[in-house]
C-alpha cells in the first residue's frame, strides 16, 4: 500500500510538471501581452478600488467596474503614448533625413567642433583615434547613413506589423479585464497551491508586486518627467530635434547613476564649442538644478524609500534585463532581482533563525542555573549562621558590667 502511494504521488507530480511545462510553452509565444496585462492589471486595481467606492452601484457590478477602468487606461495613458511615438518616429525621420541629405552640413559642423576644442579634449580625442577631422567625419556619415536605413526600414514595416501590434494590445487589454475581475480569487488560488510556508509566499508575492510597481510608477514616471524637462530645454535653446532628445533622455533615466546626463551632458560640449557659452551654462544649471534633483526628489514620493531596491542593483538588473528581453526587461529585470534578493534572505533567515534561537535558549538556560546555584548558596550560608548563633552561650543580662 505504501509503495502504491508514493508511485501515485509520483506519477502526480511528474503529470503535474509536464502539463505546466506545456501550458508555458502554449503561453510563450504571447507572453508579452500576457506579462503586461497582469502589469496593468496590478496598476490598476487602486483605480477599480477607487470607483467602487465612489459609485456605489458599481460594487454590484465588478464586470462593469473592470470595463470602464481599463477604457480609462486605454483612453488615458496607451493612446497618448501612441500618439507621442508617432510624432516622435516622424520627427526621427525628418532628423535624419535632413542630415543624410546634406552630408557637407554634418562635415562642417565636425571641422568647427573639432577645431574649437580645448587642447585637454584634443588630446583625449588623439588617444583615441578621433582627432582626424576627415576620419570622424567619415565615422559620423557611416553611422548615420546606418541609421536612416534602420528607421526607414522600421517605418516602412510598420503598415505590416501594425495587425500584429493592434491584436497584442487587444490581447494585453483583454486579459487585463478578466484580472481586475478575478484577480482576487485568482491570487487566493495560486497562494493556496504554492507549496511554501504562508510567510514565505507572503513575502516573495509582496516584494514581486512592490518592485514591479515601484518600477511602473516611480521609474517610469520620473523618466517621463526628466524627458519632459530636457526636451523643454532643448526646444528654449534652439536645439534641433527636442523631441527625439527628450524620448532618448526619458529612456535614459530608467538607467540610475548615468541617466539623462548622457545626453544633455554632450549637448553642453557643443553648445561651448559652437561659441555659445551662456546657453552652455544655462543648460548646466537646469540639468544639474531641474533634471537631477527630480529623481531624488519626485522618487522617494512615490515609490518610498523602503521598497527601492540598491542602485547598483538596479543597474545592473536593467541592462540585463534590456538586453535578455528587450523593452519588457525595464521591468522584468528588476523584478527579478527582487524576487532572487527576497529568496536568498529567506534562505538565510531560515538557516540563522534556528541557530540563533538555539543559542538563546541555551544562553537562558544558562542563566537560569546560573541564578539556581546562586539561590542554593545563600540558603546554605543562612542556614549555617543560624546553626552557629543557636550553639553560642547567651549574653549574661546579670554580668560583672551591669548595675545592680
Amino acid at each position: 500500500m505504501y509503495n502504491r502511494r508514493t508511485l501515485q504521488q509520483k506519477t502526480f507530480l511528474i503529470l503535474l510538471v509536464l502539463a505546466s511545462i506545456a501550458f508555458a510553452l502554449v503561453l510563450l509565444p504571447l507572453w508579452v501581452p500576457v506579462f503586461w496585462g497582469a502589469v496593468l492589471a496590478m496598476m490598476a486595481v487602486p483605480m477599480r478600488r477607487q470607483m467602487m467606492q465612489r459609485v456605489p452601484w458599481l460594487q454590484a457590478q465588478p464586470g462593469t467596474a473592470s470595463a470602464l477602468t481599463v477604457l480609462m487606461v486605454l483612453l488615458g495613458g496607451i493612446v497618448p503614448v501612441g500618439l507621442f511615438a508617432l510624432a516622435l518616429s516622424a520627427e526621427v525621420l525628418a532628423f535624419y533625413q535632413q542630415h543624410a541629405s546634406d552630408p557637407q552640413q554634418l562635415a562642417r559642423h565636425v571641422d568647427t567642433l573639432i577645431g574649437r576644442l580645448p587642447p585637454t579634449l584634443t588630446g583625449m580625442l588623439q588617444q583615441f583615434g578621433l582627432s582626424d577631422a576627415a576620419a570622424l567625419r567619415d565615422r559620423l556619415l557611416a553611422a548615420l547613413a546606418r541609421g536612416s536605413q534602420a528607421i526607414a526600414a522600421q517605418v516602412l514595416s510598420l503598415g505590416q506589423n501594425l495587425f500584429e501590434s493592434l491584436l497584442s494590445l487587444a490581447l494585453t487589454l483583454y486579459l487585463m479585464f478578466f484580472l481586475l475581475r478575478d484577480g482576487a480569487h485568482l491570487s487566493r488560488r495560486v497562494r493556496q497551491a504554492m507549496p511554501l510556508a504562508a510567510e514565505h509566499k507572503t513575502r516573495l508575492i509582496g516584494k514581486f508586486a512592490t518592485v514591479v510597481k515601484a518600477t511602473v510608477k516611480g521609474s517610469i514616471v520620473v523618466a517621463l518627467v526628466q524627458g519632459l524637462l530636457g526636451g523643454l530645454a532643448f526646444m528654449v535653446l534652439d536645439l534641433r530635434a527636442p523631441l527625439l532628445w527628450g524620448a532618448l533622455m526619458a529612456l535614459l533615466s530608467l538607467l540610475p547613476a548615468v541617466g539623462a546626463g548622457l545626453v544633455w551632458v554632450p549637448a553642453v560640449l557643443w553648445l561651448a564649442a559652437d561659441g555659445r557659452i551662456g546657453a552652455a551654462a544655462a543648460l548646466v544649471a537646469w540639468g544639474v538644478l531641474v533634471i537631477g534633483l527630480a529623481d531624488n526628489l519626485l522618487r522617494p514620493l512615490l515609490v518610498g524609500k523602503d521598497t527601492r531596491l540598491p542602485d547598483y542593483l538596479v543597474l545592473i538588473s536593467t541592462l540585463g534585463g534590456l538586453s535578455l528581453f528587450g523593452v519588457h526587461g525595464i521591468v522584468l529585470g528588476p523584478a527579478i532581482a527582487a524576487l532572487f534578493i527576497a529568496a536568498w534572505d529567506l534562505l538565510a533567515a531560515d538557516t540563522v533563525g534556528p541557530a540563533a534561537a538555539s543559542a538563546a535558549a541555551r544562553s537562558r538556560r544558562s542563566l537560569a542555573t546560573a541564578r539556581a546555584i546562586r539561590s542554593c548558596d545563600c540558603r546554605y550560608s543562612g542556614s549555617r549562621a543560624a546553626a552557629a548563633a543557636a550553639a553560642s552561650p547567651a549574653a549574661d543580662p546579670g554580668g560583672p558590667y551591669s548595675r545592680s
